[in-house]
């Protein structure tokens, strides 16, 4: 009976130390996280910074911007303002929503007046209203003024979980700035400006495309989710420590 004891005793020390190191690992994991979402708080903050003082700051003329993209590549929320002509029959089309409908940001090439293009995102079109030919009065010709904010390319594909671009149906799930230029029907040897503009909400004839689309308030909850990291990481503590103390309570 004294080794059967013994041994149960024994199994049951184990399977305790087994738990205790199993749960200071997730102990150690919960803080880690907590810790990692407090350094995104910090990072998320700086970035909204940033936007907001970018986006509240005049307009700077195309080669300034492209002169701070050549230094820092980053001039995403820039204000900018430009001039040249539309080329309506290269239009790019990114599936997108606005207000709750569905429907495409269009992304048209500008020629600029020194011969180079910039893809400009106009602004939203419902998904019935695709075809340009059902919105005529927007495809406004001869030399214009954008003025709108800069943005960043896109590096590659933000997701694996985004469906591929389906270029021959003209409808792209991500800015791949590259392929909508190739496929825009631009000249051979053209020259593409670096960065996209999206066009503010000055109203485009006909009210189509809806400019100002722009999303900037950002989502910020990495506070929440920090407290909650870190919330569970204290209630594993307690039940640690518990169990820890059990044994002498229990001699």
């Amino acid at each position: 009976m004294n080794g059967t004891t013994g041994s149960v005793a024994g199994r049951s020390r184990s399977r305790s130390a087994l738990l205790i190191g199993l749960g200071l690992v997730l102990f150690a994991v919960l803080i880690g996280l907590g810790t990692w979402q407090v350094q995104r708080l910090h990072w998320k903050e700086d970035l909204l910074a940033t936007i907001d003082k970018r986006t509240h700051s005049a307009p700077l003329p195309l080669a300034d911007i492209e002169r701070e993209f050549a230094a820092s590549h980053d001039v995403d929320y820039t204000p900018v303002t430009v001039t040249g002509t539309f080329l309506h029959q290269g239009e790019r089309h990114f599936f997108s929503t606005w207000q709750g409908d569905s429907g495409f940001n269009v992304y048209t090439p500008l020629q600029l007046e020194d011969g180079r293009f910039v893809l400009v995102n106009r602004g939203f079109v419902p998904y019935d209203l695709k075809d340009p030919a059902k919105r005529p009065k927007g495809e406004v010709a001869g030399k214009v003024t954008v003025t709108g904010l800069a943005r960043n390319p896109l590096p590659g594909k933000p997701s694996m979980m985004l469906p591929d671009n389906d270029v021959a149906k003209n409808i792209f799930y991500w800015k791949d700035r590259d392929v909508m230029a190739a496929t825009a029907g631009l000249p051979a040897g053209f020259v593409l400006v670096p960065f996209f503009i999206d066009a503010d909400k000055t109203p485009n004839p006909g009210g189509l495309p809806v400019g100002g689309v722009t999303i900037i308030d950002l989502p910020n909850n990495h506070l929440q989710y920090a407290v909650t990291w870190y919330g569970l990481a204290a209630a594993l503590a307690a039940v640690l420590i518990l169990r820890l103390r059990r044994p002498a309570k229990e001699g």
